[in-house]
C-alpha cells in the first residue's frame, strides 16, 4: 500500500479500444447516472491503485489515468492486453474491460489476494472472464505478443498456455453475492438493464 492507502505493487488497466459494434456507439462514453462509463470505472480503479492505465480508444477527458495507445495489430481485446502489459510499471497488472460497468472493489481486491499464478481469473460455471483478471506481466506479455502476431486472438485460448488460478464458486459469490459484477453491457438492451439495476440499487 502507498501512504495514501492505494495499492502501488499492482497496476490497473482499463481497456477502451473495443469496436462497440453491437452497442452502436462508444461504450466508454455511455452515461451512467450522469457520468461516462469509462470515467466511473477509472475513478473506482484510481481509488484502489496508484497506477491506472487507459488503454486504446478515446478516454473521456475527466477519466483519471494515463492514456496508453493500442499497439499495432487487429482491433481486439488481445491487442489491448498487450498494450496494458507493455505500459505497466509493475509486475502484476489488473486488466478490466470498459463493458464491465458494474464491477465492484470487493471482486477486484479478491483477485489480488487469490493464490498467485500467471493469470488470476474469475469463472462462473464454465465461463472464464479474462477481461477482469490479474496478469503477471512478463510471461503473459511474451505469449500474448506471439499470439497477436500470429493472428490467434481469442483471450480464452491465451489462458490455455498460462498457469491460471480461478476465483469461482462460493469464493466468487462471497465477493459478488448477486452475480452482477461481471455483467457485460454489450448491447443497448443490456445497457438499459444495467441502468435500471443501478437505479433500483440506489432507490
Amino acid at each position: 500500500m502507498s501512504p495514501k492507502g492505494r495499492i502501488a505493487s499492482v497496476s490497473a488497466a482499463l481497456l477502451l479500444g473495443g469496436t462497440s459494434s453491437r452497442m452502436g456507439r462508444d461504450k466508454a462514453q455511455l452515461p451512467l447516472e450522469g457520468v461516462a462509463a469509462a470515467t466511473r470505472l477509472a475513478t473506482m480503479l484510481g481509488e484502489l491503485f496508484e497506477e491506472v492505465l487507459l488503454v486504446g480508444g478515446d478516454p473521456p477527458r475527466d477519466a483519471p489515468g494515463r492514456p496508453v495507445p493500442d499497439p499495432e495489430g487487429p482491433r481486439c481485446a488481445l491487442r489491448g492486453l498487450v498494450g496494458a502489459l507493455e505500459a505497466a510499471t509493475t509486475e502484476r497488472v489488473l486488466v478490466v474491460a470498459t463493458d464491465l460497468m458494474s464491477l465492484s472493489p470487493p471482486l477486484l481486491l479478491a483477485l489480488l489476494v487469490w493464490p498467485e499464478a500467471d493469470a488470476v481469473v474469475p469463472r462462473t460455471g464454465a465461463k472464464a472472464h479474462p477481461l477482469c483478471a490479474l496478469y503477471r506481466r512478463e510471461p503473459v506479455r511474451t505469449l500474448a505478443r506471439r499470439r497477436l502476431a500470429a493472428g490467434e486472438l481469442a483471450l480464452v485460448d491465451l489462458l490455455e498456455g498460462l498457469r491460471v488460478s480461478y476465483l469461482e464458486g462460493p469464493d466468487l459469490r462471497a465477493v459478488d453475492p448477486d452475480g452482477s459484477a461481471l455483467f457485460n453491457a454489450n448491447t443497448p438492451e443490456e445497457f438499459e438493464q444495467l441502468r435500471e439495476r443501478l437505479q433500483n440499487t440506489v432507490h
